[in-house]
């Protein structure tokens, strides 16, 4: 297995494309190994353009950018990367779809692909052809990407997990020997880390990724934006509960957070001013690379847990999705499916993995075998966020009303609204019952 953090890469564009040889894998993953090929002749003169997303972790991006450096060097297709902002790639991707112009392919979040299917390459020979060679795609995959059942919109890349991010010493100070496992002793060590002195907080601004924990407050406690024939069920007494809780369990955040966009509970985190959050692996990765010996020893004291179970009494995980989009309007279709079919290989992708220090869960059930999920076991929490991914338009059907309702951060305002008492909980739901009927009424 190839050790991604002990390599260095170069950073900045390069470039890509088609036309590779299919390994036959490693003794790690020999029992999974198929000889299938399949790959796609770009056309003449191809060049590609890449929007994704922005790195919290670096390992990340140098990894993703020695594997399009090493497609270039394969095939001579030119590829500019640029990356951007969660916040930044919906918009960007959006104009993008409506005026036939733009990046070939684009790296978004949740279930943006399902705002403009029209406008995206069907690309189910490809998912057919990597499903069938690494162990199949996790439901959530399919749900998100493949939305009618039977044409794929683009490629799952993904998921961020949404994790709980705790001081093993702080819990312990607050009288809790292990990460408590339900929403009632969730609550009781908020309130023990406050009266500590070492308050808990978690994101209530618009935040891409960070303010998952809210869905993963409504579900737990039995409540749904909508139900299975996609009527809006929002405003209900499970999510009342659900909303007096988070009203309970903000009042021992520390202050601030109905600002928190994604990188605020990071910065509170590692500054030492919070022992609890949810976060991807970004917390524990900086830490533990840190040239600085108070991270180093910070990271030595931090450790991961799953959500806790609510009266629902089942997991209900909310993780941050990512997708792989080919625009329609590209002028080089076959270089791009050739280009994803390249970094989705297990020649590319586990070393991807390895390099993102588990930031990123993979969408193969191939990968749970990856290096990366073993060689640390505060990593391995991670490696089932797809797997355990509920999409954020439980309890129906993906498509551009769960998109946009997404989008607009429907849920997380509500729990910021009652939780922050500017609303009463009632009002709140009523208000997001509204605004969610706006989107499903279309």
């Amino acid at each position: 297995m190839s050790d991604f953090n002990r390599r260095k890469f170069l950073e900045g564009s390069a470039g890509v494309a088609a036309a590779a040889t299919i390994g036959t894998g490693t003794a790690l993953f020999a029992p999974f190994a198929q000889a299938q090929t399949l790959s796609f002749k770009p056309e003449k003169g191809a060049k590609l353009r890449v929007l994704r997303w922005s790195r919290f972790v670096q390992g990340d991006i140098d990894a993703y950018m020695a594997n399009v450096k090493k497609f270039t060097e394969t095939t001579g297709v030119e590829v500019r990367v640029d990356n951007e902002g969660w916040e930044d790639v919906r918009p960007k991707a959006a104009v993008a779809a409506n005026t036939g112009a733009g990046p070939d392919i684009i790296l978004s979040t949740n279930d943006d692909a399902n705002l403009y299917p029209d406008k995206l390459l069907d690309v189910t020979d490809l998912a057919e052809y990597l499903g069938k060679k690494y162990g199949g795609w996790y439901p959530a995959g399919e749900t998100f990407m493949r939305p009618d059942g039977k044409r794929w919109l683009g490629l799952p890349l993904g998921a961020s997990g949404s994790l709980i991010v705790y001081r093993e010493s702080m819990v312990k100070a607050a009288g809790f020997d292990a990460f408590p496992k339900t929403t009632d002793d969730f609550l009781k060590l908020y309130k023990a880390l406050k009266e500590k002195g070492t308050p808990g907080g978690m994101a209530l601004g618009n935040a891409t990724g960070d303010s998952t924990w809210c869905n993963w407050l409504i579900w737990s406690h039995g409540g749904k934006l909508v139900d299975k024939t996609n009527k809006v069920v929002i405003d209900s007494p499970e999510t009342i509960k659900a909303l007096e809780y988070g009203k309970e369990l903000y009042a021992n955040f520390i202050p601030g957070t109905l600002s928190w966009l994604d990188p605020n509970n990071n910065k509170a985190f590692l500054d030492g001013q919070i022992s609890v959050t949810n976060n991807g692996i970004s917390v524990y990765y900086a830490a533990k690379n840190s040239p600085d010996p108070k991270l180093k020893e910070m990271a030595a004291d931090i450790n991961h847990a799953v959500f806790p179970i609510g009266p629902v009494g089942v997991p209900t995980e909310s993780h941050l999705f990512f997708n792989q989009m080919i625009m329609k309007y590209t002028k080089f279709p076959q270089a791009a499916k050739e280009f994803l079919r390249f970094m989705m290989e297990k020649e590319q992708f586990d070393p991807w993995l390895q390099g993102g220090g588990g930031y990123v869960a993979q969408p193969l059930r191939f990968y749970e075998n990856s290096a990366i999920w073993s060689s640390d076991p505060k990593n391995t929490p991670y490696r089932d966020s797809v797997k355990n991914l509920r999409p954020a338009g439980y309890d129906g059907k993906l498509g551009y009303a769960s998109a946009g309702a997404a989008a607009d951060f429907i849920i997380p305002n509500m729990v910021a609204e009652a939780a922050s008492g500017s609303k009463t909980p009632k009002e709140a739901a009523e208000r997001a019952q509204k605004r969610a009927e706006r989107y499903y009424k279309l």
